[in-house]
């Protein structure tokens, strides 16, 4: 009987900030660490300003920053804060991961 490896699946992800507001900041670090730390090189992460691109934002029907949106795998998720509570972020983007 041969071990099938198990294939990980690969992160589409994008943040909206609002320039380089405290919570911003905070949000973009809190999530590259998260990312880094849980997904290593599974995940693509695409940082938003929505005073640089408001049409981005309209069109996401994003109504609060910062804003994470996990495209895939899916099912789609949307998670509202600066990110700092690791057990949330991981819960939301559906990592099992042992803290």
């Amino acid at each position: 009987m041969t071990d099938i490896p198990e294939i990980l699946p690969h992160y589409t992800l994008k943040l909206f900030i609002t320039g380089a507001s405290p919570n911003s900041v905070r949000a973009v670090n809190n999530v590259r660490t998260i990312c880094d730390q849980y997904l290593k090189n599974r995940y693509s992460l695409e940082v938003i300003d929505i005073y640089l691109q408001p049409e981005l934002a309209t069109l996401e029907q994003v109504i609060a920053v910062p804003l994470l949106i996990k495209y895939a795998p899916s099912p789609l998720k949307r998670l509202i804060g600066n990110m700092s509570d690791k057990a949330q972020v991981l819960k939301g983007l559906q990592i099992n991961a042992e803290l």
